[in-house]
């Protein structure tokens, strides 16, 4: 079930349902459903595609689902979105734990954690099934003649309804030259075949393929490409703030400062608790010497994530530079309260130190 007021950010694009029905469907049980992953985000959803996309490849989309769980965000496959939604029928019911899965199958935790988040079972998390048991069982012994999770998920979709699989035999591909393909049975059919939905439209093609086009594009530093990409999203969708807070991430880093102010106040438009948007919007009055503006951006991102370390460090430095010592040292206490560890934590710690020594001398 969908909590109202949830907020699911969507990693990857979904590869078995097109993203706006997904959204119509999340905003009617009065919640949101966004592109990427932002501070407001409170649940993640990691798009099938995503295994196709992944510069870095499977590494990478370990290193990022561990990041979200670390950051206690429930972490959903695409089936399990679905069934949120009430768009796709729950398996039977089933008693198999997660341990008792690691048990009895001998596969890692790990593996069988990533495989769940890309639906290579009939559940995507406990409890599991007898059938899940077989897959896992089936699973392990591909992983043991040395396939990865990630060849295994990118094959098992090809075929149809997971379920399927258990009856069937699955073998490596390394032995006919394609080490990244699972075979069926005696090896003479790779497993192909549709996705599980076909409900999209060229036009949801296209945006998926433009957002994944424009993130790459970023990754690499191609500020220009990636903001012409972005840019394209935005006439597709108008509404996505997103694709307008990454364009004036990418405007920024051209140097093309007056686009990126615009763009970072459309995304604020766009989605008025959008922290990070007043973040960097602040960040960039400030490199402007708009002292002023940077101070009022700084202090509604404050006011939108009390928790959100960034700005009150950034509003303590404003104000320290601007003459306002007692202001910046209860900001930079506050600072501590939220992070007592990092570099910044010592930064902060030295300038109440320094503005303490000065109000002694100043009193003395």
């Amino acid at each position: 079930m969908i909590v109202p007021g949830a907020v699911f950010g969507v990693v990857g694009a979904l590869a078995a349902f097109p993203l706006r029905l997904a959204a119509r469907e999340v905003e009617r049980r009065h919640a949101e459903l966004r592109r990427g992953v932002t501070r407001r985000t409170s649940h993640v959803v990691f798009g099938r595609a995503l295994l196709g996309k992944a510069k870095s490849g499977d590494a990478e989309i370990e290193r990022r689902a561990k990041a979200e769980r670390e950051a206690g965000r429930p972490l959903s496959s695409e089936n399990g979105f679905l069934r949120l939604l009430g768009l796709m029928k729950a398996p039977d019911v089933s008693s198999l734990s997660r341990q008792s899965l690691i048990d009895q199958s001998r596969l890692a935790g790990d593996d069988l954690d990533m495989l769940s988040l890309f639906d290579a079972f009939e559940h995507d998390g406990e409890p599991y099934s007898f059938r899940d048991l077989i897959l896992a069982k089936k699973y392990a012994g591909l992983i043991a003649s040395g396939a990865s999770w990630g060849a295994i998920a990118r094959s098992v979709h090809r075929s149809g309804p997971i379920a399927s699989l258990t009856a069937k035999s699955l073998n490596l591909g390394s032995q006919h030259g394609r080490p990244d393909a699972i075979y069926l049975d005696d090896g003479t059919s790779e497993l192909d075949g549709q996705l599980l939905f076909d409900l999209g439209s060229p036009e949801d093609d296209t945006l998926e393929e433009l957002f994944a086009e424009a993130e790459m594009a970023e990754e690499e530093g191609r500020h220009d490409d990636a903001a012409a990409l972005y840019q394209r999203c935005l006439a597709i969708d108008p509404k996505d703030a997103i694709a307008a807070f990454n364009r004036a991430n990418c405007l920024r880093g051209a140097g093309r400062i007056a686009e990126a102010a615009h763009d970072y106040a459309r995304a604020i438009k766009l989605d008025p608790g959008f922290v990070e948007a007043w973040f960097n919007l602040a960040g960039l009055m400030s490199d402007e010497g708009k002292v002023a503006s940077a101070r009022r951006h700084l202090q509604k991102a404050i006011v939108l994530d009390k928790t959100y370390a960034d700005p009150v460090f950034n509003l303590a430095r404003l104000e320290f530079d601007a003459g306002n010592l007692a202001e910046a040292r209860r900001l930079w206490a506050r600072y501590l309260e939220l992070d007592a560890e990092s570099e910044w934590a010592r930064t902060a710690q030295k300038g109440i130190q320094f503005v303490d020594l000065h109000m002694a001398r100043t009193a003395g």
